[in-house]
């Protein structure tokens, strides 16, 4: 009885350390990479990254971090247990965002200032295609079973899709001023786009490449031109999705089933990015202004912690 206990507190034990994971936040005006701990609410280290990091994202196989550093016109390959620098990538002129596809062999960069996406072959550290697309293209993402590269131009106000095997453009949505970011569901049914001029998202239906609904958000006791949607994040499930509002302070939560929100999170200042923990039961949010990340517990629906990282975080990625 015993060794039966003793066997099952080891197994409890195991899996939470098995569930455990790192937060990695690029911190804008620290030219910096933060190492946190969400778990413990630590920031672990922080480690010289590069001029201006925004975007970040993580491979399938979770071995390395792919970080845009703007002001050095690349993406670096940084490994993701040592944090030292493994390659770099030819990602155009002044990159902030970019897309990894689901294989992990190609990434879509938006190039703001040269109105095109650039394609990259990431085995050969090749770009592969430049796609022109409309002015200031920012969000940009690939759809879960990888037919569809959405990218959206700030100035033009479209979302542009693009096909994964052609590298070419063949549809364009018209859309609320000023797209920031875009998140396909997981079922690859929907692309969720939001406006940050307008104060609102968008509900777009892949087969027809329409908006079936548009969400316009209203925070009580904030005005609404401090209501700017940016990052975007819809769970695996389809049940939820979540709404950066950036000076507003607040994560709209969203029903994604009946498209009604269902309430507003206060987190911290200028909340730009979000990130699901791998078994998305928590949300990490990047708050650029207050130099923190809060966390959020997805079965509350609560704001738990508040992390200092650095000097305006912005992008954010987990490892198991």
């Amino acid at each position: 009885m015993k060794k039966n206990v003793l066997g099952l507190f080891l197994t409890v034990a195991l899996t939470g350390v098995a569930q455990a994971e790192t937060v990695f936040v690029t911190l804008e005006k620290d030219n910096a990479l933060a190492v946190v701990d969400p778990i413990s609410g630590k920031l672990i280290k922080t480690v010289d990254i590069g001029q201006r990091p925004r975007g970040i994202t993580i491979s399938p196989d979770n071995k390395f971090l792919y970080v845009a550093t703007s002001d050095e016109n690349t993406i670096k390959i940084i490994d993701a247990e040592t944090l030292k620098e493994a390659g770099k990538l030819p990602s155009g002129e002044d990159p902030e965002t970019f897309a990894l596809n689901p294989a992990g062999d190609r990434l879509y960069v938006s190039n703001e200032d040269d109105s095109q996406v650039t394609v990259i072959d990431i085995k050969h550290k090749k770009a592969v295609k430049q796609i022109k697309v409309g002015v200031e293209p920012e969000g940009i993402t690939v759809s879960p079973d990888n037919l569809w590269v959405a990218s959206a131009s700030e100035t033009t106000n479209m979302v542009h899709w693009i096909d994964t095997k052609t590298n070419a453009i063949v549809e364009n949505t018209l859309v609320d001023p000023r797209p920031r970011a875009l998140g396909f569901t997981a079922d690859s049914q929907q692309l969720w786009v939001t406006s940050e001029m307008a104060g609102t998202l968008m509900i777009l239906d892949v087969k027809t490449k329409q908006i079936v609904k548009t969400i316009k958000f209203d925070v009580q006791g904030v005005t609404a031109d401090k209501i700017q949607p940016v990052g975007v994040a819809i769970d695996k499930d389809r049940k939820r999705g979540y709404v950066a509002l950036g000076p507003a302070n607040r994560v709209a939560v969203i029903n994604a089933q009946t498209f009604e929100v269902e309430k507003y999170l206060l987190v911290g200042q200028r909340v730009w990015n979000l990130a699901f923990s791998p078994d998305q039961k928590r949300l990490y949010t990047t708050n650029g202004t207050s130099n923190d990340i809060s966390l959020i517990d997805l079965e509350t629906q609560t704001v738990t912690k508040s992390i200092g990282v650095g000097t305006y975080p912005w992008g954010v990625a987990v490892k198991p």
